[in-house]
């Protein structure tokens, strides 16, 4: 069945037109970054376990994502991670990377939802119906689960590969292009974890190959 596209307001998420049944909210981090992968995260939350305080995660601080972190992976029916990588990214382009990123994430549900609502304007290919909505992480709740999922995991994931290349910081700038961030490219050059696809990160290998 063909998705289609959908900006309308979250409460008419359950009009009766409709089909009944579980509804899955995907959202994104890290398209922004100048490294690392684009995570998604998809999230069929229960009606009757309902997490309070969900919001779009940049609205949030880290000690609030955390603790609703916990909370949906307590209480939601299912929720599932993915991620597309560094070299996904170079090769395929951040939209591309992205939309996969998300297929992945709603492929690896434990349940099969009957509707797909996806933050922003467009939409993963999709073997169930689906809805984009813009401005959802903010206004749909299932979209504002998967947004801190995927958050939390992006964040997780930059603290992580911080020791390995400390030089870079990103246990502080999680990635994006901050002029500490820049600078560290243009003093050490870029790493493995860099998308060579970004104008930064190019502009840091061509320095280093006219240098050499």
């Amino acid at each position: 069945m063909r998705s289609k596209r959908c900006s309308s307001a979250p409460e008419q998420a359950s009009l009766p037109w409709h089909a009944p049944g579980l509804v899955a909210g995907v959202d994104e981090a890290g398209r922004g970054p100048l490294a690392g992968p684009v995570v998604a995260a998809a999230v069929i939350l229960d009606e009757l376990r309902p997490i309070e305080g969900l919001a779009d995660s940049k609205k949030l601080t880290a000690r609030q994502r955390e603790r609703l972190y916990d909370q949906i992976r307590a209480h939601a029916l299912c929720c599932s991670v993915a991620e597309a990588s560094v070299e996904e990214i170079d090769r395929l382009n951040i939209l591309r990377a992205t939309l996969l990123a998300m297929q992945r994430a709603v492929q690896g549900l434990r349940l099969r939802p009957a509707r797909v609502l996806v933050d922003g304007n467009r939409l993963p290919v999709l073997d169930v119906p689906g809805d984009a909505v813009v401005g959802g992480d903010a206004t749909v709740a299932a979209i504002s689960a998967a947004s801190i999922l995927a958050k939390v995991t992006r964040d997780r994931w930059c603290e992580s590969v911080h020791a390995q290349y400390p030089a870079y910081g990103f246990a502080t700038h999680k990635g994006y292009g901050t002029a500490m961030h820049l600078e560290a490219l243009r003093q050490h050059g870029a790493s493995p974890l860099h998308r060579r696809s970004f104008a930064p990160v190019a502009r840091s290998l061509l320095s280093s190959n006219h240098e050499g």
